[in-house]
């Protein structure tokens, strides 16, 4: 059965492929699997049949059979569970690789939100100078630990992963503030990501909507 995942009808990144649906296009194409996407308005996002679907309403959610997921990190793992390609096959390896989403996710992907959150929403407020370099300091601590352990490698545990796959994509949501450039590694690193193919067609999946939207 052919899944079904959503997305922004309009997304608010203007096809820049940083709304999380670009990690569940990305992990979709790696293991070949064809999907159908949903595209819902804002609007929609907060009606009972999203809602059924994503008790926060939001994207992306994930439909297949009889299943539903939300959170893009638990449908990643899902993906990457049921077809081979984002998982090692070594038990302790695959582990490892499960730790990295982890981490992605739960150490690295924190402070980044929290500045965009800061720049977005905050920007007006008395103390947004004082509080964005705080925020960006954090970042550029988990970015320098983050640096240190990749080193020279090209991934983060030996082959490509589902560790690596939400580690890029935590880190393009820097791409502009010039964070991620101060330590070329890292920079190489994304390059690296954004240069599978399979990431290229997420991508210009993803980019093909928004075009659509704005010629509409």
């Amino acid at each position: 059965m052919t899944p079904i995942i959503t997305a922004f009808e309009q997304s608010p990144d203007r096809g820049r492929g940083l709304a999380r649906d670009m990690r569940v296009r990305w992990a979709l194409e790696e293991v070949g699997q064809p999907y159908e996407v949903r595209l819902l308005s804002f609007k929609a996002m907060k009606e009972p049949a999203h809602l059924a679907l994503h008790p926060f309403g939001q994207i992306p959610t994930y439909e297949e059979g009889n299943l539903t997921l939300f959170e893009s990190g638990a449908i990643v793992f899902h993906i990457a569970e049921r077809h081979a390609g984002l998982l090692p096959e070594d038990a302790n390896a695959r582990a490892r690789a499960i730790t990295w989403m982890f981490a992605a996710l739960s150490t690295i992907e924190p402070p980044v939100v929290e500045r965009e959150m800061a720049r977005y929403l905050e920007g007006e407020e008395t103390w947004y100078e004082q509080r964005l370099p705080l925020v960006e300091g954090r970042i550029r601590n988990r970015l320098r630990e983050l640096s240190d352990r990749l080193g020279d490698a090209d991934w983060l545990d030996g082959a490509f992963s589902a560790g690596d796959l939400l580690m890029v994509t935590v880190l393009r949501r820097l791409e502009g503030s010039g964070l991620v450039e101060e330590y070329q590694n890292l920079s190489a690193y994304v390059d690296r990501g954004k240069a599978r193919p399979a990431y290229k067609r997420a991508f210009e999946a993803q980019l093909a909507v928004f075009r659509a939207a704005s010629a509409g």
